[in-house]
């Protein structure tokens, strides 16, 4: 049996580290095998890369972001999500290429035509069974993500950033209406996990 593969994308502050959590213990809860993993990262190249991409310190042009953001996803793909989907093993990824189109398409101003020919170079035919998108409104995600850690690169960006970011994901969501699923992550904790539950549990086998 192939494993499944769900990612969880959302604006920083948008609780998806949380729900993350929990879907892990809900797919586990039900006997399946389930990897938890994150991008950029997941593997100890992409974890440096990521360091590099969330350094606020560190400057660089916006196609360098993205094929940094590629490079992390090819290593992140060979080595993790493809062997463990290949072995019946569940991947729930905290962000994947919906990320890169958001932040560095709309947020960045990346071509969104070159990020689709990276994406189909990188990942061929590989796409998430399911996206949960957690959509909230930057000023709320700021709060959220500004009283939990020191800001990175990305999350010291204004609300106008932030806004472009959300909308990138929302145009994702439009264009493959059938894998991305929108959810209101302004609702609360419980509200929002029945949610995820009414959507995942038809995958569960």
């Amino acid at each position: 049996m192939h494993g499944k593969f769900i990612t969880l994308e959302g604006i920083d502050g948008a609780g998806k580290s949380t729900h993350l959590a929990w879907l892990a213990g809900f797919i586990q809860d039900r006997g399946l095998r389930a990897v938890v993993t994150r991008e950029p990262g997941g593997t100890t190249l992409g974890e440096k890369l990521r360091a590099l991409l969330l350094d606020k310190n560190e400057a660089m042009h916006l196609e360098t972001e993205a094929l940094l953001m590629f490079a992390a996803r090819r290593e992140h793909l060979n080595k993790v999500i493809a062997p463990a989907l290949a072995q019946g093993v569940w991947v729930l990824c905290d962000r994947f290429t919906d990320a890169t189109f958001a932040y560095q398409g709309s947020g960045r101003g990346a071509d969104w035509e070159r990020l689709k020919t990276l994406e189909n170079w990188v990942q061929g035919s590989v796409q998430p069974d399911l996206t949960l998108l957690f959509d909230v409104a930057p000023a709320v995600g700021r709060e959220r993500a500004g009283s939990i850690k020191t800001p990175d690169r990305f999350e010291q960006e204004r609300d106008d950033f932030f806004q472009r970011v959300r909308e990138g994901y929302l145009r994702r969501a439009r264009e493959d209406a059938t894998r991305v699923r929108v959810l209101d992550a302004g609702a609360s904790i419980e509200q929002i996990q029945r949610q995820v539950r009414a959507i995942v549990e038809p995958l569960c086998p």
